[in-house]
């Protein structure tokens, strides 16, 4: 949508994970497919300490079965666009196969709630469109999560965005939010394919081609209104899905099977926990642990909240009573530190990994005004970096391992007096947001004059270096009216040699509006 955009979302292999494709139809998107896991998922609304799970069908013992009980929307039309569509995906039941393994952690939960709404099943296909079932799909348009909302869309429904957590990852905070747009959305238009199109491009389009047809004389079905080119495939990629779904045995095309029973458990925590020793109560994976949760960030979940993790039911009793023998004040490692002289909230937030915020939120501090001989405490991980695997502080080391092992040159810049992360970027030909990256700060942080930052030059010619899979992503971008590589480069948060680089400009400065772009994005810092 103009709220949520789709665009090409694909990993640093080049693996095409969501949105619009090269393919007029649907591009072929490869994934990676995820782990298997137990595929069910829990009643959110168990009390805390209770386990209480509620079949939504007890005659459906699968969830492809239960979709095709409840689906509601009209998927035989002969419609050219619908045609094309699932003349596509029932060419590439690959795709059908992997995308179908990556929903297995999510789907039972999300078309739970669809059903509860007495929405058309179809909507819970609606990610395979947007994201294919990606929670950490990010677009070009700055929509990120499995339902892809931009971070204007998401304030207005209350996802919540910080330093440690990112709710439009969330999958129950994002579904709650995704399906009550959608809800929002049929009320104004009485219709399920416009209100679709409305969720792709945004209301005031749809209202704004459907008064065009008025005044014509023409139908103001979705079909009949003149619509921008990727919501006109938006909707029957939709419904040529939902019909492959129903279609699947037919047309010999697999599906990874989803039991009817839950996958995973909403466990309350009314305290911030360490992610590691999360992991570790509930004998899983780190990695397993953020595939659940992908709304965090960094080493442990919010201190402000949400204080609730979704946990694999297969360990949810494990880590129920991991959690009860763990009082709150032992979930998060706190560090006693001395103020010594020259020391500044900033500079204590760097060497232990965390912000100026967090810190003065933790000491009730009211600015950043210390005295030499207090004490403060600081939350800190209780484990290794490297047992974070999705946390902000191990990409910044992976990445800092990269670069060195790479082609890239690194220098050293000395702050002067009236220096500014803006000055010092502009400067240097990069953003402000790596330029803060490279050095464990956040572009709002103070510098000091005499202060040494570490500055990453690379070669023209030297491709994409290496990265996480799961945080890297190759979008496409078109450029537009206003556009410089300045302004792009801070609004992805990547450099001007970067984009230089990627897609062979040399010493051009211009860019003409249309213009595509290929850039590479960390989707926990680009905003």
């Amino acid at each position: 949508m103009q709220l949520v955009r789709k665009i090409v979302v694909l990993t640093t292999a080049g693996l095409l994970l969501a949105g619009c494709q090269n393919n007029p139809l649907i591009g072929q998107q490869t994934l990676t497919p995820s782990t298997p896991t137990s595929t069910t998922v829990a009643d959110i609304s168990a009390p805390s300490g209770k386990t209480k799970t509620t079949e939504v069908s007890p005659a459906a013992t699968d969830m492809w079965q239960l979709t095709r009980k409840h689906l509601q929307l009209n998927l035989d039309n002969d419609k050219p666009r619908l045609q094309s569509q699932f003349k596509w995906f029932a060419k590439h039941p690959e795709y059908m196969q992997r995308v179908t393994t990556r929903a297995s952690r999510y789907y039972h939960y999300i078309l739970s709630e669809v059903i509860k709404r007495d929405m058309p099943a179809e909507i819970a296909l609606l990610p395979i469109v947007e994201s294919a079932y990606d929670p950490f799909a990010y677009s070009h348009g700055r929509a990120a999560g499995a339902w892809q909302f931009i971070p204007g869309t998401a304030k207005h429904f209350g996802l919540k965005s910080s330093w440690w957590y990112d709710g439009r990852r969330d999958i129950v905070a994002s579904t709650d939010a995704a399906l009550t747009y959608l809800q929002q959305l049929h009320k104004r238009f009485g219709d399920w394919e416009l209100a679709l199109a409305a969720y792709n491009c945004g209301g005031g389009n749809v209202s704004k081609a459907i008064r065009k047809n008025k005044k014509k004389g023409l139908a103001t079905d979705f079909w009949s209104l003149d619509l921008p080119k990727e919501t006109r495939a938006y909707v029957p990629k939709l419904l040529a899905i939902s019909r492959l779904i129903r279609d699947a045995e037919q047309l010999n095309i697999p599906l990874a099977p989803i039991a009817n029973t839950p996958a995973f458990e909403l466990v309350e925590l009314d305290s911030q926990i360490d992610l590691a020793q999360a992991a570790e109560l509930g004998n899983i994976t780190t990695q397993e642990l953020y595939q659940f949760n992908p709304g965090f960030n960094r080493w442990a979940t919010d201190p402000d909240g949400p204080h609730h993790l979704l946990i694999p039911v297969a360990n949810v009793d494990q880590f129920r009573a991991g959690l009860a023998e763990l009082p709150a004040n032992q979930r998060v490692n706190w560090a006693r530190y001395k103020i010594r002289s020259g020391d500044t909230v900033s500079t204590i937030a760097r060497q232990y990994k965390t912000t100026s915020a967090v810190i003065r939120n933790a000491n009730k501090l009211q600015g950043n005004n210390i005295r030499a001989g207090q004490y403060l405490l600081i939350p800190s991980a209780k484990h290794q970096s490297s047992d974070y695997v999705l946390s902000q502080s191990q990409r910044f080391n992976r990445k800092q391992n990269q670069l060195a092992q790479s082609n890239r040159t690194k220098t050293s810049y000395k702050v002067k007096s009236g220096d500014s992360f803006w000055k010092i970027a502009n400067h240097h030909d990069i953003s402000v947001r790596q330029l803060a990256s490279w050095n464990q700060m956040a572009p709002g942080d103070p510098l000091r004059a005499g202060q040494t930052l570490t500055i990453w030059k690379s070669p023209s010619n030297q491709g994409l270096s290496r990265s996480d899979a799961q945080l890297i992503r190759r979008i496409g971008y078109s450029v537009r009216n206003g556009d410089s590589l300045y302004t792009i480069a801070g609004r992805f948060s990547v450099s001007i040699d970067d984009i230089k680089r990627w897609n062979k400009l040399g010493n051009s400065k211009y860019l003409q509006p249309g213009q595509k772009l290929t850039l590479y994005v960390d989707i926990t810092k680009a905003k």
